[in-house]
C-alpha cells in the first residue's frame, strides 16, 4: 500500500477518507450478480423502550426533489472555503447540488449518485446536518442510526465508490484545520465495493497519537446476511457519556468500541466536551483510502459511474441522563441580556462554546433562511427604540447578510435590522446596535437571518432591546 505524505499544516483535514486498514480474503470484491435495490421501510422505527427520538429525517418527497433545506446543508465544490482541498482526502468528485446526483427517489429514500461527464470529470454530493448539537444527555446515551444501501456494484467496475455515513465535531466549523482534536466518529464507510463496513475513531493529534493517525482506531466486518451492496442494512453508533464508551453496530450486531481509557482522558474530554456533532451523508470517488486499499489510483477506466448510495432513514435518539432537554423558559424583560442559545424553536442553527468576555455559548452556522424564536419578552409601555446583539464572523470575502428582528411571526416585517459580514473571525466578538420601530407590550421576539449568499454568514452570542 501506498505512503500517505504528511500534512502540511499544523494539523489535518478529517481523515475518515484517509487510512489505509488491511482488510481479511473474504472481504476481497469479487463479481457478484446483485438483486435489485430493495424498498424503503414505510418510516422511521419507533423508540426502543427508554429511548427518546431526538431528530430524524425519513427522507419523504416527490421524486427528483431534494432534501429538505431545514435539515441538511449542501457542502458545494471540492472542499470548505478556507478549508482542506478535495476535503483533504485526494477525493476527486466535485460535490453539487443537482438532482441527478441528489435527490429523493419519491418512495421514501435518499439517493447520493456519482456522475462521470464525456470528459472524464466525476460529480458527487455532500450533505450535512444543520443541527451540531448531537451528544447524549449528561450520563447517558447518544444513539446515531441509519438504513442504508451502499452503492450495488463491486469488483473493478466499482473502483474508487467511497460511500459513507459519519459524525464531525461542530468545532470544525469555521475552523477547518482543527482535526483530529475536535472528534470523527465514521459510522459506515466503504470502499471499492468490498462486502465490509468500516467503523472508526479519529482523534488527538495527527500524525499518530492516541488513535493512531491517520488511521485511526478502526474494526471492519462483512455485513450479516446479504452483502453490503446487495440490500439495506442499518449502521449504528452509540455514545454512552454514563461509561465513557463509542460502540460501532451493524444490524444491531456490535463489531467496534473505544472507550476513555484507550485514548486518555485529555484526548477523550476534547473530543467530548464540545456543543457536539453534525452528520454527513457523501459518497466521494478516489482518494487515499480506496487507493490505498486498491494499490492503485482509483478511479480506473473501467469504474462505472450512476450507482447511488441509498438512504431510507437517519435517526437520533437519547436515553437516560437527566432525559431529553427541554427548551428553556421564556418570558422575561426585553432589556435584560437573552442569551441566543435559550430559544424556544430554531430552524437551521447550531449551539456552540462561545470564546467572548463571560464564556458561555452562541448559536452559529447562521445562514440565509435561518431562525431562532424567544418568547414572550415584555417591553413594557415605554417604546424600545434600539435592539444591541453581540456578533462575529468569519465568512469569506464577499459574504454578508442581515441580522433582523421580527415580532409574533417569521412572516411578519422586520422591525429593524442591521448589516454585518467577516469581523475577523467566528469567534471574534463585536456589540452592533441598530435602531427599531418603537415596541411596547409581551411579544415573541424572532431573529431571522437574511443573505444573498448561501454559506454561513454569523454567530450570535447575545442579544438585548433598550429604550
Amino acid at each position: 500500500m501506498p505512503a500517505i505524505s504528511s500534512p502540511t499544516r499544523a494539523t489535518a483535514p478529517p481523515g475518515r477518507r484517509r487510512r489505509l486498514v488491511a482488510y481479511t480474503a473474504t472481504a476481497a470484491a469479487v463479481a457478484i450478480t446483485l438483486p435489485l435495490t430493495q424498498l424503503a421501510e414505510a418510516s422511521v422505527p419507533p423508540p426502543d423502550s427508554g429511548w427518546n427520538q431526538v431528530w430524524a429525517d425519513d427522507f419523504n418527497g416527490s421524486s427528483g426533489s431534494l432534501p429538505s433545506s431545514s435539515n441538511w446543508i449542501f457542502d458545494l465544490g471540492h472542499g470548505y472555503p478556507g478549508g482542506p482541498p478535495n476535503w483533504g482526502t485526494g477525493e476527486i468528485a466535485r460535490h453539487t447540488n443537482d438532482p441527478a446526483n441528489v435527490s429523493l427517489d419519491g418512495s421514501g429514500n435518499l439517493r447520493i449518485t456519482p456522475l462521470r461527464d464525456g470528459a472524464g470529470n466525476w460529480t458527487s454530493s455532500r450533505i450535512e446536518t444543520h443541527r451540531g448539537d448531537f451528544k447524549p444527555p449528561s450520563g447517558g446515551v447518544l444513539r446515531i442510526e441509519g438504513r442504508i444501501q451502499m452503492p450495488n456494484i463491486t469488483g473493478t467496475e466499482a473502483l474508487g465508490y467511497w460511500p459513507a455515513f459519519w459524525a464531525l465535531g461542530a468545532p470544525y466549523r469555521g475552523n477547518y484545520w482543527n482535526w483530529p482534536g475536535i472528534g470523527e466518529f465514521d459510522i459506515m464507510e466503504n470502499v471499492n465495493g468490498i462486502n465490509s463496513v468500516w467503523g472508526v475513531l479519529h482523534c488527538g493529534v495527527n500524525p499518530g497519537g492516541p488513535c493512531n493517525e491517520t488511521n485511526g482506531l478502526a474494526a471492519n466486518r462483512a455485513c450479516p446476511g446479504s452483502s453490503c451492496q446487495s440490500a439495506f442494512h442499518t449502521y449504528r453508533f452509540e455514545w454512552d457519556d454514563g461509561n465513557d464508551q463509542l460502540r460501532w453496530y451493524v444490524d444491531g450486531q456490535q463489531y467496534h468500541s473505544v472507550s476513555a481509557g484507550q485514548v486518555g482522558t485529555d484526548t477523550w474530554n476534547q473530543m467530548t466536551s464540545h456543543a457536539g456533532y453534525f452528520i454527513i451523508l457523501n459518497v466521494a470517488m478516489g482518494g487515499a483510502f480506496p487507493n490505498g486499499v486498491a494499490g492503485r489510483g482509483t478511479p480506473v477506466p473501467e469504474t462505472v459511474p450512476g450507482r447511488p448510495m441509498v438512504v431510507d432513514y437517519v435517526a437520533v435518539w437519547s436515553r437516560g441522563g437527566g432525559g431529553p432537554e427541554e427548551p428553556p423558559p421564556g418570558g422575561g424583560s426585553a432589556y435584560d441580556r437573552t442569551e441566543a442559545e435559550d430559544f424556544q424553536q430554531q430552524g437551521g442553527v447550531i449551539t456552540e462554546g462561545a470564546a467572548d468576555v463571560g464564556g458561555g455559548s452562541n448559536i452559529g452556522a447562521v445562514a440565509n433562511g435561518d431562525w431562532a424564536r424567544y418568547d414572550d419578552l415584555d417591553f413594557g409601555s415605554t417604546p424600545a427604540r434600539q435592539f444591541v446583539a453581540r456578533v462575529a464572523s468569519g465568512a469569506a470575502g464577499g459574504v454578508s447578510g442581515l441580522v433582523e428582528v421580527r415580532l409574533d411571526s417569521r412572516s411578519n416585517a422586520p422591525i429593524g435590522s442591521f448589516a454585518v459580514g467577516n469581523t475577523g473571525g467566528w469567534q471574534s466578538w463585536r456589540t452592533v446596535p441598530a435602531n427599531i420601530s418603537g415596541v411596547t407590550g409581551v411579544h415573541d421576539v424572532y431573529l431571522t437571518f437574511t443573505s444573498g449568499q448561501p454559506a454561513d454568514f454569523v454567530n450570535v452570542n447575545w442579544f438585548n432591546f433598550a429604550r
